[in-house]
C-alpha cells in the first residue's frame, strides 16, 4: 500500500484561513495534544461506523466497546437532538428502522427515546451475528458515550441533519468543550453541510472539520455525476479551487467510493491525489468488502469508514 504521502506537511499559505488549527507535520517532541492529534491524521485511520456495526447493532454499547477491542482509530457516531434538547448518538431521523418505535426522532424526549429496544432489530436483520444481549439496548446520549470512553479513544462525529436542529452545533460544541475533548485532540466532526461545518469553525476552531460528499448521477443510466450538497461539482469536474475552499475551513474531505446497487465508482486514485495536493485528507465510506478495502489502501487514502474493523485492520497491520 502506498503510504508516502502520510508524511507530508500542508502548505504555509492554508495557515491564515484555518485560524487557530496548527497545521499537520512531523511530529514535535513536545507537540501539543490539538497538534499531535493533527500529526496523527496523517496516517492510516480506521474508522469504526457507528462502532463495530457489522458484529452488533449501530452505535449501541456492543458496537463501541468491540470497535475499541478491534483497536480502531475513531469511534464514528450520528449526534441528533431530543424534543427536551438532548444529545443523542443515532444515524436515522426517524427511528422507525433501529427501534421498536417509530416517528420522528426530534419529536420524541429522552426518557422516551430510553424505553425504546434499539436492539433486537439487529439481530433480526442479521442473524450469523445475533446475540441475545444486544436485545434492549438504549439509544445512548453523547454524554454517556464519553463519560465512558473518556480522552481514551477518539470520536469522529456527524452533524446530522442540522437544519432540523436550530441550535446543534452551538450545544455540541459546548459538550465537547465541556469534556475537554477539544482540548485533548480527541474530536473531528464532519458534516455534508458546508454551513454547518463553518458554523462550528466559527465557534472553536481548534476542532478537526471533514467535509462529507456524496457523488451519485442524477439521472438513472446518466454517465455525468453530480455531489448531494453542491459543495462541488462532479468529481470530474473538481478543481484544485474547490478543493482549497474546502480547504479554508476543514482538514479533509469524506466520500463516498461508489454509487448504487450496481456499486458504480465514482471517485478514484486521481481524485483523491488531487485532493491530498489541495492539503485535504481523504477518508471513504463505508467500505466493508476486502476488495474495496484494498483498493483504496493501494490509492493512498488517508483513512476508511467500515462496520468491520476487524477486517480492515487485519489488512494495514
Amino acid at each position: 500500500m502506498s503510504v508516502s504521502h502520510r508524511q507530508r506537511t500542508l502548505g504555509l499559505a492554508t495557515m491564515t484561513a484555518l485560524g487557530s488549527i496548527a497545521l499537520p507535520g512531523p511530529v514535535a517532541a513536545d507537540a501539543g495534544p490539538i497538534q499531535q492529534h493533527l500529526d496523527d491524521l496523517q496516517s492510516f485511520q480506521v474508522i469504526a461506523h457507528r462502532g463495530a456495526s457489522g458484529h452488533a447493532p449501530e452505535a449501541t454499547w456492543p458496537a463501541f466497546e468491540q470497535a475499541v477491542e478491534m483497536e480502531a482509530d475513531y469511534l464514528e457516531m450520528d449526534v441528533q437532538m431530543t424534543a427536551d434538547g438532548e444529545l443523542v448518538v443515532f444515524h436515522d431521523e426517524t427511528i422507525d428502522r433501529t427501534t421498536d418505535g417509530e416517528g420522528d426522532l426530534k419529536d420524541y424526549t429522552l426518557e422516551e427515546l430510553k424505553a425504546l429496544d434499539a436492539g433486537s432489530w439487529f439481530n433480526d436483520e442479521f442473524p450469523d451475528y445475533a446475540d441475545d444481549e444486544y436485545a434492549g439496548n438504549e439509544i445512548l446520549t453523547l454524554d454517556e458515550v464519553i463519560e465512558r470512553f473518556g480522552t481514551d479513544e477518539r470520536y469522529y462525529l456527524e452533524i446530522k441533519s442540522p437544519e432540523l436542529y436550530s441550535d446543534l452545533e452551538e450545544s455540541l460544541v459546548e459538550a465537547l468543550e465541556d469534556h475537554g475533548l477539544v482540548e485533548s485532540g480527541s474530536v473531528i466532526i464532519q458534516s455534508f453541510s458546508d454551513e454547518s461545518l463553518k458554523t462550528v469553525h466559527e465557534l472553536n476552531a481548534d476542532i478537526p472539520l471533514v467535509q462529507l460528499v456524496w457523488y451519485y448521477p442524477e439521472e438513472e443510466g446518466d454517465d455525468e455525476l453530480v455531489e448531494w450538497t453542491g459543495v462541488t461539482p462532479g468529481p470530474e469536474e473538481t478543481t484544485d479551487e474547490d478543493f482549497q475552499a474546502i480547504r479554508e475551513y476543514a482538514v479533509g474531505v469524506g466520500t463516498n467510493l461508489t454509487y448504487g446497487e450496481e456499486e458504480l465508482q465514482v471517485i478514484d486514485a486521481d481524485f483523491v491525489e488531487q485532493a491530498q495536493a489541495n492539503d485535504l485528507l481523504v477518508h471513504v465510506y463505508t467500505i466493508n468488502e476486502e476488495e474495496g478495502m484494498q483498493r483504496l489502501l493501494d490509492w493512498g487514502v488517508d483513512g476508511i469508514f467500515t462496520n468491520f474493523p476487524d477486517r480492515l485492520n487485519a489488512l494495514v497491520e
